[in-house]
């Protein structure tokens, strides 16, 4: 992708974009969203794969219910990336990843991914930087083993939050009961860290071969907004097509 600086991009929508149009919009391209993955569930010619990652705080539960929230849960999965169990650490960073891709006919949202395991581990010094080259270069050969043998599309997205707006939604987690739930202490330890995180995304993104789409999540709205246009775009770029009947069925009435 080139070099990235996140601190020349914007987190917020344009001045000129209409928020009450934006959502309109929105609305309709969500269901589109579903109409294609009905599509791609019948043809079974492809598979999707949607790559969430961002700061904490930085709406990737909201995403996923705004912008798939129309589709069938048949043929679509979430899959939510923790710290990997122990039976996980004795394997190498990506036996865990390949086990939980799409497969043709299904939609995959990966809600943080194989990122982590580079991204954490670099922050707090926990492998080297010849071992972050080599995991990133890992993971370019692992996207593009899925990209041309299993004819997946891989879409990647950096959820762009400020620190000021992160804060404010770490704050209503202590504050709105219907948030308490989605507190962690940890989050704020992490917090601390916001110079280095930045830093291991921007190096990330611009290492990657299959590039990222970085979309502003200061208002919500935009994120949506942006997200269901990108998405729509690649799923009609597939020219995927219902399939024909195959049947020898013969009405005997």
């Amino acid at each position: 992708m080139g070099t990235v600086n996140l601190s020349n991009i914007p987190t917020r929508a344009p001045d000129d974009l209409d928020r009450d149009e934006a959502e309109r919009i929105t609305r309709q391209r969500a269901q589109r969203i579903a109409e294609l993955h009905q599509l791609l569930v019948a043809e079974r010619e492809y598979a999707v794969l949607i790559v969430l990652q961002g700061m904490d705080a930085s709406g990737k539960d909201g995403a996923m219910r705004n912008v798939f929230g129309e589709c069938s849960p048949f043929g679509l999965r979430a899959v939510p990336w923790k710290k990997p169990t122990e039976e996980e650490f004795d394997h190498d960073f990506l036996w865990r990843i390949h086990k939980q891709v799409p497969a043709k006919g299904e939609m995959v949202i990966f809600n943080r991914s194989h990122y982590e395991d580079v991204l954490v581990q670099r922050v707090h010094g926990w492998i080297t930087e010849e071992q972050v080259s080599k995991r990133l270069a890992s993971i370019n050969a692992f996207e593009h083993l899925l990209a041309y043998d299993n004819q997946t599309l891989i879409l990647k997205f950096y959820l762009h939050i400020s620190k000021e707006q992160q804060r404010e939604e770490l704050m209503e987690r202590l504050e709105e009961p219907d948030k308490f739930y989605k507190h962690n202490d940890g989050d704020w330890k992490e917090r601390e860290h916001w110079d280095a995180y930045r830093a291991a995304y921007e190096d990330a993104i611009s290492r990657s071969e299959i590039p990222w789409h970085i979309v502003g999540v200061d208002q919500r709205w935009y994120r949506d907004y942006i997200m269901t246009e990108i998405i729509v775009d690649a799923l009609e770029k597939l020219n995927m097509q219902w399939p024909k009947l195959v049947t020898n069925f013969k009405d005997k009435k």
